[in-house]
């Protein structure tokens, strides 16, 4: 029998699959065993090992395995897209383009960026139906591992809306999923927060294993709190929040430990194996001497002049380079490297309980709670080193929200990019910014991949591409 690929139409969506193994002259397709060190689809949630097994490979998809994996992309092209991070090689002029807010149609990065997120969701999917109809699994277990993967199809979807609008609701068929039309943004964020009201329910309080670095209530929570700011639903963003802060498990940490893996600041965290964080060997060189050549990407000047003076968090989290121009280093994960497993005391941070003040703040000011709002930035002002805000206006307030949120949260997963974009800040600022290349209607989303769209002719383009 004669076998080829067939690729062309199950990519889609941006989706890698096994592909089809196919004759010409066969009726059927070829039925293959597993590898003996793997499991099929089919028995993968029968046990809570083998069920266990297949929720934690979400935690590892995204962070290696790609030149362009999820988490770095959200990082570093939300923060070329802002003015927050600045590419400093010239080896891959497409995050030029990115930083440049002109990316183009058939863009490779875009492209893979895109693919992999679907990747994730499709192994999300499928692990949710798994689990759902499972009924060997113990009720605990169950429960945890349901509420992780619908975590994971939250998470996942909230950066995709938020990069690039309306996209398609996916679920664990290839073939439906590769023919899908664009839902709309009010769709997928409605999925979004259903996924989080989901998990809430069912993910427990304490979390399983060490250095919390799976997904627990409180980080479903915490993104839901975020989720409902960014659709401007102040009264159950500030429930949210309120209810990460009041549960008396998390405390704001000195910022010169704020993202060691045994920080009590840490809600979630996506462990790394040899334990320094896949952000470290981009915002970071190997070695700390100053006349040495700077890391890939950068913090801009205009972020790195916006501090107030005395604020511990510039003197812990950045640092500078010279080499022929001086270049400031995001310096918020310390180790660069480790020679072996677990030898580094830094993961992936991806929630913390500094975003929740902050959120609730933002919350409170829109609602008039001004006060409550100046006593949230004040928390975080203190354990900054510097005094009590000086705002006490609507306009002020929110003003020096957007302000901690600039100097507490860079380089942390696009949220300068996504603050300008949700504030309806982005125009104003990088237009002056960037006047040449930056584009009001093009620039506030990446396109759809043109890739996707010559596969599935039901998938519309942003406008301005």
């Amino acid at each position: 029998m004669k076998l080829k690929y067939s690729l062309s139409k199950l990519v889609l969506i941006g989706m890698v699959f096994p592909a089809m193994i196919m004759s010409s002259s066969c009726k059927k397709y070829v039925e293959l065993d597993a590898p003996e060190n793997k499991i099929n689809a089919s028995t993968a949630y029968l046990t809570d090992a083998s069920a266990t097994a297949a929720v934690i490979a979400l935690y590892n998809y995204g962070i290696y395995g790609s030149s362009v994996p999820v988490q770095q992309a959200i990082s570093f092209y939300g923060g070329v897209s802002s003015d927050e991070l600045h590419y400093t090689l010239t080896t891959t002029p497409e995050i030029t383009d990115v930083e440049n807010n002109s990316i183009a149609i058939g863009s490779g990065i875009n492209s893979t960026f895109w693919q992999y997120a679907y990747s994730e969701l499709l192994a999300t999917n499928d692990a949710i139906t798994g689990i759902t109809n499972s009924t060997t699994l113990t009720p605990s277990v169950k429960s945890q591992l349901l509420g992780e993967a619908k975590f994971f199809r939250a998470f996942v979807n909230f950066y995709l809306v938020n990069f690039y609008g309306g996209v398609p609701l996916t679920g664990n068929d290839p073939l439906t999923n590769a023919y899908l039309p664009r839902s709309t943004a009010d769709q997928v964020w409605a999925s979004v927060i259903s996924d989080l009201k989901d998990a809430q329910g069912l993910l427990p309080t304490a979390y399983v294993g060490t250095l919390r670095a799976r997904v627990n209530q409180s980080a479903a929570t915490a993104l839901l709190a975020r989720a409902y700011l960014y659709r401007k639903d102040y009264v159950n963003a500030e429930a949210m929040a309120t209810q990460v802060i009041n549960s008396g498990t998390y405390s704001l940490a000195p910022t010169a430990s704020a993202f060691i893996n045994t920080s009590n600041e840490t809600i979630l965290q996506f462990a790394t194996y040899y334990g320094y964080s896949s952000f470290a060997q981009s915002y970071r060189t190997s070695t700390s001497a100053v006349n040495i050549a700077p890391p890939t990407y950068v913090l801009t000047s205009k972020i790195a002049n916006s501090f107030e003076a005395g604020d511990n968090r510039k003197t812990n989290w950045v640092d500078s380079t010279v080499s022929g121009s001086k270049y400031y280093r995001i310096n918020k994960y310390k180790i660069f490297t480790a020679a072996t497993a677990g030898a580094g005391n830094e993961f992936n941070v991806v929630l913390r309980l500094a975003e929740q003040y902050l959120i609730r703040a933002e919350a409170r000011a829109q609602q008039g709670n001004l006060s409550g709002a100046a006593a949230d930035i004040n928390l975080i002002r203190t354990r900054a080193g510097l005094a009590n805000t000086t705002a006490s206006t609507s306009a002020t307030l929110l003003a020096a929200i957007a302000q901690e949120r600039k100097v507490e949260l860079f380089g942390e997963y696009g949220h300068r990019w996504l603050d300008l974009l949700r504030t309806g800040q982005a125009n104003a600022v990088l237009s002056a910014m960037k006047p040449n290349t930056w584009n009001a209607t093009r620039s506030v989303l990446f396109p759809i991949p043109d890739l996707q769209r010559q596969q599935n002719t039901a998938l519309t383009q942003n406008p301005g591409y």
